[in-house]
């Protein structure tokens, strides 16, 4: 069984997409890293860059050629400051040089070094190609897939095998949604007791917390800055942040100054109906619109999707259970981790594969199964849960206008979290012997109907809201 890490699904990334930005930034460090290995690096004369498929079609709005110089340039996406990424662009413009790993300068234009092809390889509709010429002459050519969610991988059938031998120690390995209830089962033990042990398999308890803690603080971070910074998202579209607005209207005359304090502040708002649909969208929105912003937020599973798991986690920390504290956020991400994998072994994360039914469908899935255990819920209700929610984004399309992550998909975020929260009670007050479509069969639906989908409708901005609606009529 192909067993996947909670922390392959929950990354720390930078906007505005995790296949078209996050995915080609990893495939320059990777190729680097391997003309490294094969002692070639210092023989580069020259570089360019082929973009084929999706990351052609919508590159430019999911800043695909930024993502790839930054990676030549060496930068790692987790750790490099947002806020100098336009800086290192600019020199690389001025001078059409680039400083290859940040060490061996090499002459480089944007526009003449990187080339946006139409045209789809046949493995993947995300695939990128680099090239180098050699001071001896040779000519090195390297092809990677940016395959959803920031994974990347040369041929699918090598990767599959790596991870199988790197997690073979998994001491409860899972394919299918039937595996985890019957671990569950045997061992008497909820989903994130399960999928803690698989990852305890692999790293310390410590460094476990750690990496749970730097992934919450970037959701958290995401959230505040979002609900704090007005403006005109960039890309043309001219779309205004709606988070700040929503946010100044929720929150009244409370006063903090962190987003410690926020939260506390939040818990002491009065909170109806109409207001907790509202918090749970501004929470969703604030995250996408940083996204939208080149920002630094968590795949979840990818960067179009990564307003909704945040958004339904807040909403339990602050409105449903104020006791809420970090272990509900370890079992939180543990189970929604282990969803997600389960859509990405037997469908797709990739909307260029599958549309926005595998961004938003999946992970509203991933937040309302994770939400079920928090409120109570046994395993089976769990997977009750994420069924619900995918249920209903069956055959959700991906027609981003202009190529750009902003319209509709922000919305789609706020939307994904409301439906998640709906699937979780849905789920808590439901039978399990009385279900009649198991997660398994839906994850199976989604992946049937992602193959019989048009590829215009799978992130090229070659159908629907793209092009009903133009750039010039926003």
């Amino acid at each position: 069984m192909e067993s996947i890490s909670v922390f392959d699904m929950l990354s720390i990334g930078v906007g505005p997409s995790s296949s078209h930005t996050l995915g080609p930034w990893r495939a320059a460090k990777m190729w680097i890293e391997k003309l490294q290995r094969l002692e070639q690096f210092t023989m580069v004369a020259s570089v360019s860059v082929d973009l084929y498929g999706s990351l052609s079609l919508t590159g430019k709005g999911h800043a695909t050629d930024v993502a790839v110089v930054m990676g030549l340039l060496g930068t790692d996406p987790v750790t490099f400051p947002i806020e100098a990424i336009a800086d290192e662009i600019e020199l690389v413009k001025t001078f059409n040089q680039l400083k290859l790993n940040s060490e061996k300068q090499i002459p480089f234009s944007l526009t003449e070094n990187i080339n946006f092809k139409k045209r789809f390889l046949k493995f993947h509709p995300n695939g990128i190609k680099f090239r180098a010429e050699l001071r001896n002459g040779k000519k090195v050519t390297d092809t990677y897939y940016s395959i959803g969610g920031g994974f990347v991988v040369q041929e699918e059938r090598k990767r599959a095998k790596r991870q199988i031998e790197k997690f073979n120690a998994f001491p409860f390995p899972t394919q299918k949604a039937t595996d985890i209830i019957a671990h569950c089962n045997a061992e008497n033990l909820s989903i994130s007791e399960v999928v803690l042990k698989n990852e305890l398999s692999l790293r310390d308890p410590e460094r476990i917390d750690d990496k749970f803690r730097a992934i919450w603080d970037v959701m958290l971070d995401s959230m505040y800055t979002g609900c704090h910074t007005q403006g005109i998202l960039p890309g043309g579209l001219n779309v205004v942040r709606r988070a700040f607005e929503t946010h100044e209207k929720l929150k009244g005359n409370k006063e903090y100054s962190n987003a410690l304090e926020w939260i506390a502040a939040i818990r002491n708002t009065e909170v109806k109906f109409r207001q907790i649909l509202k918090w749970v969208s501004c929470f969703a929105l604030a995250v996408n619109e940083v996204n939208a912003s080149l920002g630094r937020v968590v795949t979840a599973p990818t960067n179009g999707s990564a307003g909704v798991i945040p958004a339904v986690l807040m909403y339990y920390l602050v409105i449903e259970n104020h006791d809420g504290n970090f272990d509900d956020i370890k079992k939180f991400l543990l189970v929604a981790g282990e969803i997600g994998s389960l859509f990405k072994k037997g469908a797709t994360i990739s909307a260029a594969m599958g549309g926005c039914q595998a961004e938003i469908g999946v992970s509203s899935a991933m937040a309302a199964g994770a939400l079920t255990e928090l409120m109570g819920g046994t395993p089976e209700q769990v997977l009750i849960a994420a069924e619900i929610a995918m249920e209903h984004h069956l055959g959700m399309t991906c027609d981003p206008i202009g190529g750009l992550v902003q319209i509709p998909c922000i919305e789609r975020n706020a939307m994904g979290a409301i439906k998640a929260i709906n699937a979780c009670e849905m789920a808590l007050d439901s039978d399990p012997k009385n279900v009649k479509i198991p997660l398994d069969k839906v994850i199976a639906t989604m992946w049937e109907t992602a193959k019989d989908m048009t590829s215009k409708y799978k992130e090229t901005s070659e159908g629907g809201l793209a092009v009903q609606v133009n750039m010039s009529d926003c």
